[in-house]
């Protein structure tokens, strides 16, 4: 028996190991992208003959999942089904992570087909973790889209498209450029944009008939002879229905749907058949090695009983089976809601918390520019207390919203701990140096006690790691007065490469109760109301540094007195790196000075304020600038225009800053485009880089932060450019 394949726009890849069967996956996309089906069916199963011969397993799995894909193609779902059980089958017995992959990638495109886009997104995003290849990462996209545009999520398919659109895959670019052209087409007619819907569907069309992308030459025609219609241009819509119709209507095509479905049954056929007679010849063999007529009798007797048994049992079961199946379509009808209510209302969470997260920024961003912007013109003694006043009360408000967002980020899954090689010792001096004016205040002494045994290079996140010290010391010398803090880091026990530290951070402070010492990691706990209004402060440090923890797979715990002080310890696998030399390798900006004397940017930012505020900033270090309202302004200014760089919101009215940094980036390679944004919770830095953008700078921000930016995507890219 053998597997037939046939090939989906994501199997052929250099992550998948086919091996010396690659040439026939190849030959197989080509011809099915051009929707010459029976030729793809009839390629890969000579593939699936050459994987069955050389015990392929993985090959094997992938010819099953291939074939699946392209039964959908052919609208045959019962197929689809058949062969993708018959994978699931093989994925039980082999570690295969994308097969893995590509296997809830298919169970997402029926949910999808079926309507149930809520469970097609959950098993997309399953599918992103357990394969990264850029190929399958487009076609998951593509998907995602689509999916999207059922939900009425316009913003979010259009930014997948969008990226699709300028796509760089090495092996579908112009089909999957062709498909983004036809789901943008799509949503812009159903959204009324009419002559954008136009505008990508003669994009579509042109990249379908240059490519001989049959089906999709078909499908553009259809949109764009709707779209015509209903914008009064009749000439072109007839044009285009007498293309559809006769690309219909055409001998070719009739024919070439025959073949198809001919070829499709005969190779379900032919492996149906070559199963039969699979178990046939088992029975052979077995006959052959036992005495024929001893073993033909117990066979035929034990035969007839099973039969016998079977019918009599066969209508009981249909009926139990009969029933059982509408129990559980009604209890999969209940889960279903209770899932989908679920997932809507953490969505309507994060969309509550990104809006809520963008319009504090926003006047924060004013409240923090104007006070930097007057503490700078030498104000008078009384209004220099009262500036400070206020730009402490901005950054605390900021620290806050800052807090809530990070908590959130760690609950949806949004953050991971990198690996990254790091001096610990470094790290912790850093966060101790930041506090010591604190420390100061309180009258309060900071020691530390570090393992001399401690590797000098490790590998772990020390941006976490540093959050957690930060807001753990934080709070110690917040409850200590007059007292002492103490951090220590020890080394547990090292094997190999592998090492486990344990740290603590304790006090002589006020201490907790033992009431209070099991709510004290939950949000906004202070201990009490009156500590609270002595204290100050939000509540939400430990809170984030359990969260934090929690990324490593360790724990905190606590021993405290009230009075007496507190011991907050914790212990974290981390990766040796002793092979290379011991020495300071720090994960922070140097400060370098810049002469930004001369240089001319755009500010793309469609509120006034902050327009007058980036300005100033600008012209406080002799810097010109020009100003966009929106994307478009934006687009036609960097068109008309040379400038040193340009200062990008995302979050504008019309095209978002993204969409017009995509834009840019199709006549202007090398300006650098920094995004200058309050980023909130549903806002991924990975999509401003991947829409074009150099770097990220958040609003509000410090001054220091955003001059420093700016200078390095200037002239440290410009000594890079002369070098190379």
């Amino acid at each position: 028996m053998f597997f037939l394949v046939a090939t989906t726009s994501v199997l052929c890849q250099d992550s998948v190991p086919h091996g010396d069967l690659q040439p026939y996956f190849d030959q197989a996309r080509k011809f099915r992208n051009q929707n010459k089906i029976d030729l793809a069916l009839e390629t890969l199963n000579t593939a699936a003959n050459e994987a069955e011969k050389n015990e392929d397993l993985k090959s094997l799995i992938d010819s099953l999942h291939e074939l699946a894909l392209l039964y959908l193609k052919l609208d045959k779902e019962g197929d689809t089904e058949f062969y993708w059980d018959r994978a699931s089958v093989l994925l039980k017995d082999i570690a295969y992570p994308y097969g893995d992959a590509m296997h809830k990638y298919i169970e997402s495109i029926l949910l999808y087909r079926s309507d149930r886009n809520f469970q097609s997104l959950f098993m997309l995003n399953e599918a992103k973790q357990l394969n990264n290849d850029r190929n399958f990462y487009n076609n998951l996209l593509l998907i995602e889209a689509k999916v999207y545009l059922n939900l009425e999520k316009y913003e979010s398919a259009t930014k997948n498209l969008n990226s699709l659109v300028v796509n760089t895959d090495v092996y579908e670019k112009e089909y999957l450029a062709t498909q983004a052209y036809l789901t943008l087409a799509e949503l812009y007619l159903k959204t009324g944009n009419l002559s954008e819907s136009a505008k990508n569907g003669e994009d579509a069309l042109t990249l379908a008939q240059n490519n001989g992308f049959l089906e999709e030459v078909k499908e553009a025609n259809r949109l764009l002879s709707t779209t015509y219609e209903k914008l009064g241009l009749y000439q072109k819509s007839l044009v285009n229905s007498q293309n559809l119709v006769q690309l219909k209507d055409s001998i070719f095509t009739i024919d070439k749907n025959k073949i198809e479905v001919k070829t499709a049954d005969k190779i379900t056929d032919d492996y149906k058949t070559e199963e039969i007679a699979r178990q046939e010849k088992k029975i052979e063999e077995l006959t052959e090695s036992q005495n024929r007529s001893e073993l033909t009798a117990i066979l035929t007797s034990a035969f007839l009983i099973i039969i016998s048994l079977l019918a009599v049992t066969l209508y009981r079961n249909n009926q139990i089976k009969l029933k059982t199946n509408d129990l559980l379509q009604t209890k999969n009808k209940e889960l279903q809601i209770a899932r989908d209510g679920a997932v809507q209302a953490m969505e309507a969470k994060t969309n509550f918390l990104s809006t809520v997260s963008h319009e504090l920024r926003t006047p924060l961003y004013a409240v923090t520019g104007l006070t930097h912007l007057l503490l700078e013109e030498e104000p008078q003694a009384h209004q220099k207390e009262h500036l400070k006043a206020l730009k402490f009360s901005g950054d605390y408000l900021l620290n806050f919203i800052n807090d809530i967002l990070h908590i959130n980020k760690i609950d949806a899954n949004k953050l991971e701990p990198l690996n990254m090689e790091f001096n610990l010792k470094k790290v912790i001096k850093e966060v101790i140096n930041s506090l010591t004016q604190s420390a100061k205040t309180n009258n309060t002494k900071l020691t530390l006690e570090y393992d001399p045994e401690i590797p000098g290079q490790l590998i772990s996140d020390p941006l976490k790691l540093s959050q957690i010290f930060m807001n753990l010391i934080g709070n110690s010398i917040k409850f200590t007065k007059g007292g002492e803090v103490r951090v220590i880091a020890k080394l547990l026990n090292k094997i190999e490469d592998d090492v486990t530290i344990y740290f603590e951070v304790s006090d002589n402070g006020i201490g907790i109760s033992k009431e209070k010492q099991q709510s004290i990691f939950e949000g906004f706990e202070q201990g009490s109301i009156q500590i609270n209004r002595e204290y100050g402060g939000t509540g939400l440090g430990l809170t984030i540094v359990k969260s934090l923890l929690g990324l490593f797979n360790s724990k905190i715990e606590l021993e405290s007195n009230l009075g007496e002080g507190s011991s907050f310890f914790f212990e974290i696998k981390m990766k040796s790196m002793d092979d290379l030399p011991e020495g300071d390798i720090t994960f922070e900006i140097t400060p370098r000075d810049y002469d930004f004397k001369g240089l001319h940017l755009l500010i793309v930012e469609d509120n006034k304020i902050n327009q007058v505020i980036t300005k100033k900033m600008l012209s406080k270090k002799e810097m010109t600038s020009d100003i966009a309202n929106n994307g478009h302004e934006a687009i036609t200014l960097a068109k008309e225009n040379v400038y040193d760089a340009i200062l990008m919101d995302i979050h504008m009215p019309g095209i978002s800053g993204e969409e017009a940094t995509i834009e840019i980036r199709k006549f202007n390679q090398d300006t650098p485009i920094i995004a200058l944004t309050a980023i909130s919770l549903d806002d991924s830095l990975e999509s401003f880089y991947a829409a074009g953008c150099n770097d990220v700078v958040t609003k509000p921000f410090k001054p220091e932060v955003f001059y420093q930016k700016i200078g390095e995507n200037i002239f440290d890219k410009k000594i890079k450019s002369s070098l190379t």
